[in-house]
């Protein structure tokens, strides 16, 4: 059997660590960027390359003849970028667009496929490619989705197969985008502050070493939401107060405007009231929260 071949299209981080895993894995390794038509941008893209016999080629003949098309761009040329390889795309081949893009995104990148007879993977990579590399778990979807995980994972990738209805797969990387990038700016706010504070140092440790090492995450996240509904009222004046201790070190504490807002909100809804013991699960409080918020409509 010959060795498949995948091809990326855009080679920055997640393609030069997947492509080093799949390389490994047997497989013909292709690639086209744009910055093989910048100057020096050849040598750039080969700084990047972490395992040999990975080809760059201008994109027709990246994309002609290969088993898989990987789309790893930037999501705000996610669809520029379909267009461009879907005028070389032939029936049998499968397009893959791992970019971090909304439902309507991804369905409308799906119309551009469809037209070339190639098949549509919707493909989403959930975690941070420069912290764990090919190990990164990633999802698909669609109706090949669940043969471009298998092959994907047999070539060393971590892939699984989530839904069949297209949409669903970015759908839930655009929600777990509400933790993981709302986390990342809410750490640097916070960072910033405890520079100018000269806490830097203390408050990393702190937060990394004891909160999200020592204790699992699944504990400390269950015991916020299970306490919110008691505590908000408590948590808001404490926010009140947080939020003028940045601005006296000069820091705009937008993120944490933001997070007085929640609590103050909560305890307007009466969330207290409703829980006048600790809440049994998540869910319960979800639930309640959810509810409410629809009456605000």
């Amino acid at each position: 059997m010959p060795a498949p071949r995948i091809s990326f299209v855009g080679f920055g981080e997640v393609a030069s660590a997947f492509s080093k895993a799949i390389r490994e894995n047997g497989a013909e390794v292709a690639a086209y960027d744009v910055n093989l038509t910048r100057t020096g941008g050849a040598d750039r893209l080969e700084r990047r390359v972490r395992a040999p016999g990975i080809q760059f080629r201008p994109l027709p003949e990246a994309v002609r003849g290969a088993d898989f098309v990987l789309s790893t761009v930037r999501s705000q040329t996610a669809p520029a970028a379909a267009r461009e390889c879907a005028a070389h795309l032939k029936p049998g081949q499968l397009f893959v667009d791992f970019n971090s893009t909304s439902p309507a995104v991804k369905r409308e990148i799906a119309g551009i496929i469809r037209p070339s007879g190639a098949d549509f993977v919707e493909g989403a990579i959930l975690g941070a490619v420069g912290a764990t590399g090919a190990a990164t778990p990633a999802l698909t979807g669609g109706e090949k989705g669940q043969a471009a995980a298998t092959e994907l994972s047999r070539l060393g990738l971590r892939v699984s197969y989530f839904s069949g209805e297209l949409g669903q797969v970015s759908l839930f990387k655009m929600l777990r985008s509400v933790f993981s990038k709302g986390v990342e700016a809410l750490l640097l706010e916070l960072m910033v502050a405890g520079r100018r504070a000269g806490l830097e140092e203390p408050l990393w440790d702190d937060l990394v070493r004891d909160l999200m090492t020592r204790t699992p995450f699944e504990k400390v996240a269950s015991n916020w939401v299970q306490t919110h509904p008691g505590a908000s009222a408590r948590r808001h004046h404490e926010m009140t107060q947080v939020v003028e201790t940045l601005r006296e070190l000069g820091v705009d504490p937008l993120m944490t405007r933001a997070t007085e807002a929640f609590f103050r909100r909560s305890c307007e809804l009466g969330l207290a009231k409703a829980f006048p013991e600790k809440p049994a699960s998540v869910g319960a409080v979800v639930e309640v929260l959810n509810q409410r918020l629809g009456e605000l409509r």
